[in-house]
């Protein structure tokens, strides 16, 4: 099953090669005219042997077949990512900016988005409306937890499942810390997911421990720091915030999934229960 639809195929090929070029009246470029040599050098950097009869269709044809490949989705990701590459544009960033945007418009419709992060560009999914991730990033922009944000986007990011369970776990960490620095309350001196999820679920009022809550949410409130535990288990075990023994076999996408849509729903929960304190207290 193709990664990436043919719209998007056809402009990822544009801004590679720069199209045609701008003789005979044609506009300039999009993006970077590229030779054929320059062609054949872009992608032996990223593993892949093109052969060059005519630019144009040489790349088109390349894409098309990475993009029914069983690896074509991180090779296209990558792909992506190394041609809106600042360092590409030192002489002309504004035609960055053109080619990111020219991307996006296509990239969108296939559920993706190249989004800035530090001097990169990313290429992240876009969740639908109605995850708790989507319902997460509206809640930190609107109160512009920037910490958040940064580690957030990186949870998101395709192609690097260590990364993006590393990322989920510093997420809920850094939840955590903003809600006790908005609520006036200090760090524990366990700073870890666990010691930080235990302490703003006390000053949340969402301790297991209550008794003024059914058993069914007591089960609930309790799960929250056991599934805590777990993202941050993985972390260690399976992240890339430690080094690894020889032979340590890659996690598996799908566990990365879900480290991200758990590390989501317990920090939205925490935002919407400390916004739903702030209220009544105002």
């Amino acid at each position: 099953m193709a990664f990436l639809s043919v719209q998007t195929i056809a402009a990822l090929t544009e801004v590679i090669t720069g199209g045609p070029g701008s003789s005979n009246g044609l506009p300039p470029p999009l993006g970077l005219y590229r030779s054929g040599t320059q062609l054949v050098v872009f992608f032996r950097h990223l593993g892949l042997e093109l052969h060059v009869s005519s630019r144009v269709p040489s790349v088109r044809q390349l894409l098309d077949e990475v993009n029914g490949r069983p690896d074509g989705q991180q090779l296209l990701i990558r792909i992506i990512e190394q041609v809106t590459d600042p360092r590409e544009y030192l002489d002309e960033p504004q035609k960055l900016h053109a080619v990111v945007d020219h991307l996006n418009k296509r990239l969108c419709l296939d559920g993706f988005e190249l989004r800035p992060q530090g001097q990169r560009h990313l290429l992240v999914r876009l969740a639908p409306e109605a995850t708790a991730a989507s319902a997460l990033r509206a809640k930190i922009e609107a109160f512009d937890l920037d910490s958040v944000q940064r580690d957030f986007d990186r949870a998101l990011t395709e192609g690097d499942p260590e990364d993006s369970i590393t990322a989920a776990c510093s997420t809920v960490e850094s939840v955590c810390k903003c809600l006790l620095d908005l609520m006036g309350e200090p760090h524990p001196a366990k700073q870890d997911i666990s010691g930080l999820v235990k302490e703003a679920s006390k000053h949340l009022n969402l301790s297991p421990e209550r008794p003024d809550v059914t058993p069914d949410i007591k089960q609930i409130l309790g799960g929250l720091a056991s599934v805590a535990g777990g993202i941050g288990s993985l972390r260690t075990h399976a992240g890339d915030a430690h080094g690894r023994g020889k032979g340590t076999a890659k996690i598996d996408a799908r566990i990365a999934g879900l480290a991200v849509h758990a590390a989501s729903t317990i920090s939205l929960f925490f935002i919407e229960t400390w916004q739903r304190m702030s209220s009544k207290e105002c």
